[in-house]
């Protein structure tokens, strides 16, 4: 069979019924029997992808024919499914958070911060000029007000170490990518265990406030697209052993240009855009797109 359709629910809300993979299977040509990866939460579905057929139009038809299950759909080829490279967004992705509207409402100026995140998420702003105005926002912030923010108002996703982790232990490399700031990325990739990451500085002056400037040249869009294709070359991948996962406008360069890019409970530009979009699931949905059984999984957060 030349593609796999994998179907993923919420891991606490199972909806993958007999009924609804004998409707799946209706909607594809010439498919295998399912193969269920977890009961009630994630199943493959190997077809031949019909011309004039593309991945997008079959999840499309997938879609259409589960009649508002709660399941995402990924559908793509079935050669290099197993990823090498991991290239993950952080805020809003790996973390439930953005970072900066959290710094902000330290200081009482998140409204005013999270209106022009979500705008510059949504691709209604250029991401450099929307984050210096963010930053200038910032200016006088103490630096101790960043660890306050770490401790106290940061969540990992849930399902974000056992992505890390299963992918390493079967010899992916992973990335933590963002537009946001090196403080917090070098946290977050230390609980996930991610091998390295990349981010923009914040300036402080000589007693530890924020200047209200960010180093630059600032890295959005085009940084991470250049991670990705750096980190792909370094390890001698091929395009289609790379995966990229993030949620909003400056995550769509690298997201094309993954063998894999994935929308994660996204902006709805994005989601339009990407490979495939996870509405409903966990981080482990990824792994899941990769053919990994539960049982698999190096790592099972607390709260899976």
């Amino acid at each position: 069979m030349s593609h796999i359709a994998t179907l993923v629910c919420a891991p606490d809300r199972p909806a993958l019924t007999e009924d609804v993979l004998a409707r799946a299977c209706s909607a594809l040509t010439h498919p295998s029997p399912p193969v269920r990866l977890a009961p009630g939460i994630a199943a493959d579905f190997a077809f031949e992808l019909a011309a004039p057929d593309s991945t997008r139009t079959v999840a499309e038809r997938l879609r259409a024919a589960l009649e508002g299950a709660p399941a995402d759909i990924i559908v793509q080829p079935g050669q290099m499914r197993r990823k090498k490279l991991l290239l993950a967004d952080m805020d809003s992705t790996m973390i439930g958070e953005e970072c900066i509207d959290e710094l902000a409402g330290k200081i009482g100026k998140r409204a005013e911060v999270a209106a022009i995140t979500e705008r510059a998420m949504r691709g209604e702003l250029a991401f450099e000029p929307a984050l210096r105005e963010r930053v200038a926002l910032l200016k006088g912030m103490h630096r101790a007000i960043i660890s306050d923010v770490l401790a106290s108002r940061i969540s990992l996703t849930r399902g974000g170490l056992a992505l890390v982790q299963t992918m390493q232990k079967n010899g992916a490399y992973t990335v933590l990518v963002s537009g946001g700031f090196s403080v917090f990325t070098c946290a977050v990739a230390k609980k996930l265990g991610f091998d390295a990451h990349q981010a923009n500085e914040l300036l402080f002056d000589g007693e530890g406030r924020a200047t209200g400037l960010v180093l630059e040249p600032i890295l959005g869009a085009r940084a991470k697209l250049a991670a990705l294709l750096k980190y792909r070359d370094k390890l001698a991948l091929h395009a289609g052993e790379t995966l990229a996962i993030g949620d909003g406008a400056n995550d769509l360069p690298m997201l094309e240009a993954a063998g894999l890019g994935v929308a994660f409970h996204a902006k709805p530009k994005v989601a339009a855009a990407a490979h495939a979009r996870i509405g409903h699931g966990d981080l482990t949905a990824l792994l899941y797109a990769q053919g990994y059984r539960r049982e698999d999984f190096v790592a099972i957060d607390p709260s899976s």
